[in-house]
């Protein structure tokens, strides 16, 4: 017997951010409607989609990363991006890579460390939580532009509500103040107030106990779709195909690979269908399928990554007298992998001039940790990073051949990734500005900016991105529904359209609320949906 409902009105594929959204939305705009949610990976936090962060136990933290590693062999681990910068080709904790061969095709740069999580969450249960609002050319112009009421902006307010985010969960830390005061006379000239250097805002909140809790999907689930019976997830279930006829969506095949399972797949009938499987895989799903539109899986977005380390410089003597710079406490010792709220999270903002996104983070703040000192005081090495936007090509691109599978059985992700000219510059520029940062925040720990492989900001976008009209330059209409199908969606940072330095799961999750409303609206006027399950 499956284990899934014969039908439902509304599929998703996929369980992170952008996935959670859908179910969110329709939870509040259309409760009456049945959807279901389908996400590959297991539950690996409490309640579903919760970050690992939030676990304090580290040996259960460690085991919920492992079990997000996908179906491959064990592959060792990393925190520090100077082994990334050496060369190795490792994964952080909580993903894992493309297989060699998959990661570089047909010559260019490639993606060496492109990676992915398979959990309930996706990788909203390993992520930084930051997320800026998209700055001059990041933004969406043709959204503001058709509406003409500033929507991108609301959407993006409607975003920061799901996501929980907050701008002040780290203010009473002593020294985020303090880098900010030494860093906005470097940034702020010249800039209009909205690119000045300011807090980052972050999904995260602080409990009554004053315990810190990092945003995953669980938050925009919330209690809205939790409590809805109308909504279903299962975990450990293969999206394998989305059933479609004659232009039109009527649902998708999946295969059950729960214990007891015994990989059986069923069709589950669905008016409409969401896949929202992260940039990488939400064209593997399409493409397998036999949905292939021209664009599908091109102009492929990395952010090149750059990074420093320095230490703040002037705050011996206020330690060492008991104080600190923010006139409180000096901060308490923490449990073994807490965060130790010292530094804050501080953000320098993209602008067209200087094509860039700054996070000035404590290190434990970060999942890439970039420099480590018993000897100094807490919290005062801070790591300095730039995401670069870059020059979008069109043969940048995920692509599949026939034959050639995954470890589940489905088309293999491979990437054609080329570095332009262009992209080298914006790096060098980037360097050379975090060089200044950290001669304002004080001491350099070295003097050398690491460059990051192709694919370790894990920001991929613009593989099923969205456009205003069909002309085969994109693969969704403004609203996210896959033109010529009818009923199909997709959703996530592959439908961001324009080059992005800034983190993207904002602007991800502010589409997929236009989306889902786009939904509600068409099926709260149409008939319930009537259909049987068949096992395939």
């Amino acid at each position: 017997m499956s284990r899934y409902p014969a039908s439902v009105d509304v599929a998703i594929v996929g369980s992170g951010p952008a996935g959670a959204t859908y179910a969110r939305i329709l939870s509040e705009l259309a409760p009456e409607l049945h959807v279901a949610m389908f996400e590959v990976g297991p539950t690996v936090s409490n309640p579903p989609g919760a970050h690992v962060k939030n676990i304090e136990d580290p040996e259960k933290r460690s085991l919920a990363q492992r079990r997000s590693e996908g179906p491959g062999e064990a592959a060792a681990k990393l925190n520090s991006p100077v082994a990334l910068a050496q060369g190795k080709r490792q994964s952080r904790p909580g993903t894992y890579l493309l297989p060699d061969g998959d990661f570089s095709v047909d010559g260019g740069d490639g993606l060496p460390v492109a990676a992915m999580s398979s959990n309930v969450g996706g990788m909203s249960a390993h992520w930084t939580g930051a997320c800026p609002r998209p700055g001059e050319s990041e933004r969406i112009a043709f959204l503001d532009k058709e509406s003409g009421t500033g929507e991108l902006d609301e959407l993006l307010s409607e975003a920061e509500r799901l996501l929980g985010v907050t701008t002040d969960a780290f203010e009473d830390a002593p020294f985020s103040q303090l880098i900010r005061d030494r860093l906005a006379p470097v940034v702020d000239p010249g800039r209009v107030p909205e690119a000045r250097v300011q807090r980052m805002p972050l999904a995260v909140r602080r409990r009554d106990d004053g315990r810190l809790v990092w945003s995953g999907s669980d938050v925009v689930l919330g209690d809205v779709a939790r409590k809805n019976t109308n909504f279903e997830l299962f975990d450990e279930s293969l999206v394998t195909m989305i059933v479609t006829d004659g232009g039109e969506t009527r649902g998708v095949e999946v295969r059950d690979l729960s214990e007891g399972g015994a990989q059986q797949t069923s069709e589950v009938s669905a008016k409409v269908v969401v896949v929202a499987a992260d940039a990488l895989r939400t064209p593997q799903v399409l493409w397998a399928s036999g949905i292939r539109p021209e664009a599908l899986g091109r102009y492929l977005n990395d952010q090149s990554q750059v990074v420093f380390a320095a230490r703040i410089t002037g705050i011996e003597a206020q330690e060492q007298a008991g104080g600190n710079t923010s006139g409180g406490d000096a901060p308490a010792a923490k449990a073994a992998g807490a965060i130790s709220e010292t530094s804050g999270v501080s953000w320098v903002p993209y602008t067209d001039e200087k094509p860039f996104h700054g996070q000035i983070m404590q290190l434990d703040a970060s999942p890439v940790p970039v420099a480590f000192d018993d000897a100094v005081i807490p919290g005062s090495i801070v790591g300095l990073g730039m995401f670069c936007a870059k020059e979008l090509q069109r043969d940048d691109r995920v692509l599949f051949t026939d034959g050639h599978l995954d470890s589940y059985g489905m088309p293999a992700v491979r990437i054609h990734y080329t570095v332009t000219d262009r992209d080298r510059e914006v790096m060098d520029a980037a360097e050379a500005e975090l060089r200044r940062l950290g001669d304002a925040v004080g001491e350099p720990l070295d003097e050398r900016v690491m460059r990051l492989p192709f694919g370790a900001s894990l920001h991929y976008q613009g593989t099923t991105r969205m456009g205003q009209v069909d002309d085969g330059e994109s693969v969704c209409s403004p609203t996210s529904e896959v033109w010529g199908v009818s009923g199909l969606y997709v959703a996530g940072n592959g439908v961001i359209p324009t080059s992005t330095a800034c983190n993207p799961t904002l602007t991800g999750v502010a589409l997929a609320v236009k989306g889902a409303r786009d939904i509600a609206a068409k099926l709260t006027a149409e008939p319930a949906l009537a259909s049987t399950t068949r096992t395939v």
